[in-house]
């Protein structure tokens, strides 16, 4: 288990980079940012289902509550759930949520899905898996556990990379998690440092039954392609599922791709169809008996001032929705505009870095200094992926420094004592305007491995509504608040030298981190 084998991902193939095709947006606010809507489902909501959280305790608190008070369904899709305290209350609250629906008259309704990566979640002898065992094992009718295992790990490869650096070729690194009708979204997982120091971010979108049969669809569809958990704690594929890395390759990819794309096309059709009854149901020649029935029933929802985009990443699946968007949204900003990007892991394509160096938008990049990295102080070679960062930001820095950027494109570092960051996402705030109609959130990166190894997923949150543009603005300023400008001697520090062995393996490595 020599550290030689960090290189041993190097065995496979490098996949070309894919730009967005070009989009020219509309003129009008928040409208303009309808061109999403051919890609993938738009759901219209009030801004007032939509909250922003900002701690990791307030995140903690809320799935706890929401599982309590779930009646009808449980999803939850994380990379991994820990194995602390904080995490066996989390199982605690699942079992006590399904003993009560056990006990209720009649079959029980509450069904929990959870859809976890399989090497992360295998990693240890006490894992995620053995944390959920006990669930299948009392409640085998309503529990399904679902461990994503990427087609890309195969063969010599598997054998050869030991635990833990097998999970750089890729991963299931979507974090949904949904209770009947209220969704969170969020790039947090399910682990104690989520739920008491490590920042993230975190939207609860409440009462929103069609987004919450989207995602359900959607980690259905992962999970139908990935090994099932048994109660004895084999694993094993559903019956006629082609395996993931012992079965053809071309194929289970093939059928991946169909399964998501199914539930993306028929969810968009379903939602168009859904707007344009909406839209003829609202028109002056509309029946007036109707619309005083619909609301003298309550059914009568008031105008949406809030659209939500899910966007999918899965380019092992050949599916790249979020690339495009957020390559076209880039591309796309208009000169005075701000957009405000932040990343845990910061490790840009050259597709996106090229964008911001070479569009016209403000930029204000929010990146973890090494202290709050969430490698720092790791053993053996992990421990030096922070420095490996370190020397990613400065050819980036000096890159800005050689366009003579620096005013257009600035640099922020995170700092928070006791803290690490894992907050990623973006803001954009229009040109002359001071509060964003835009926001990106969920588990991408920005980085290589979110665009071409893992399976990802964020939504759009476009909104015309000022309170809450305003919650979105705090949450932003929270953030950077605990930053400071990054400048030539920042690199300078004593904390920032780099050793000469990380600078000479970065470049063949920087793919996988």
């Amino acid at each position: 288990r020599s550290s030689w084998l960090l290189l041993a991902p190097l065995l496979t193939p490098p996949v070309p980079v894919i730009t967005a095709p070009p989009c020219s947006l509309c003129p009008e606010g928040a409208h303009r940012f309808q061109w999403i809507r051919n890609l993938v489902p738009e759901f219209g909501i009030s801004s007032s289902h939509v909250k922003v959280l900002s701690s990791p305790a307030e995140f903690y608190e809320l799935l706890k509550m929401q599982i309590r008070a779930a009646k009808k369904r449980v999803v939850m899709a994380s990379l991994y759930l820990g194995t602390g305290l904080l995490e066996q209350e989390l199982v605690y609250c699942l079992e006590e949520a399904l003993e009560k629906s056990l006990q209720a008259k009649g079959s029980p309704d509450l069904r929990v899905s959870i859809l976890l990566d399989y090497t992360r979640g295998s990693r240890g002898r006490k894992n995620s898996r053995t944390m959920l065992i006990p669930l299948l094992q009392r409640f085998p009718e309503q529990v399904r556990v679902s461990l994503f295992h990427t087609p890309n790990l195969r063969g010599l490869l598997r054998l050869l990379i030991p635990e833990r650096f097998n999970e750089t070729i890729g991963l299931q690194h979507i974090k949904v998690y949904l209770f009947d009708d209220n969704v969170i979204l969020s790039g947090a997982n399910l682990s104690d440092l989520y739920f008491t120091n490590r920042q993230d971010r975190y939207v609860l979108l409440q009462d929103s039954p069609e987004i919450a049969d989207f995602f359900t669809e959607l980690v259905d569809a992962i999970g139908d392609v990935s090994l099932q958990l048994q109660q004895d704690d084999t694993v094993q594929m559903m019956e006629g599922m082609v395996h993931p890395y012992q079965g053809d390759k071309v194929a289970y990819c093939e059928i991946a791709n169909r399964r998501v794309m199914e539930v993306i096309n028929s969810t968009r059709t379903r939602q168009e169809l859904l707007h344009a009854k909406t839209f003829h149901s609202s028109q002056p020649g509309s029946s007036l008996l109707s619309q005083q029935g619909s609301q003298a029933s309550g059914s009568l929802k008031p105008e949406p001032d809030t659209w939500i985009y899910p966007l999918i990443q899965m380019k092992p699946f050949g599916i790249q929705i979020d690339e495009m968007v957020t390559e076209t949204l880039l591309t796309e900003a208009e000169r005075d505009a701000r957009i405000y990007l932040t990343t845990g892991y910061f490790n840009l394509t050259q597709a996106y870095m090229d964008l911001i160096l070479g569009t016209r938008a403000e930029y204000r990049i929010l990146l973890a200094s090494p202290e709050v990295n969430g490698f720092f102080g790791a053993k053996g070679v992990a421990g030096a992926i922070p420095a490996a960062y370190v020397y990613i930001e400065h050819q980036f820095y000096s890159e800005v420094c050689y366009l003579q950027q620096q005013e257009r494109v600035q640099l922020q570092e995170y700092s928070r004592a006791g803290w690490t960051f894992h907050a990623k996402g973006l803001w954009l705030y229009l040109a002359g305007s001071d509060l964003p109609c835009l926001t990106l959130i969920g588990s991408p990166n920005f980085g290589y491995r979110s665009v071409h190894r893992d399976l990802e997923a964020q939504v759009a949150i476009v909104t015309e509504n000022r309170a809450l543009q305003q919650q979105l603005h705090q949450e932003q300023e929270q953030l950077y608040l605990c930053s400071g400008v990054v400048s030539t001697s920042t690199f300078e520090q004593p904390n920032r030298y780099v050793k000469l062995w990380v600078k000479l393996v970065t470049p063949l490595i920087k793919n996988f981190f």
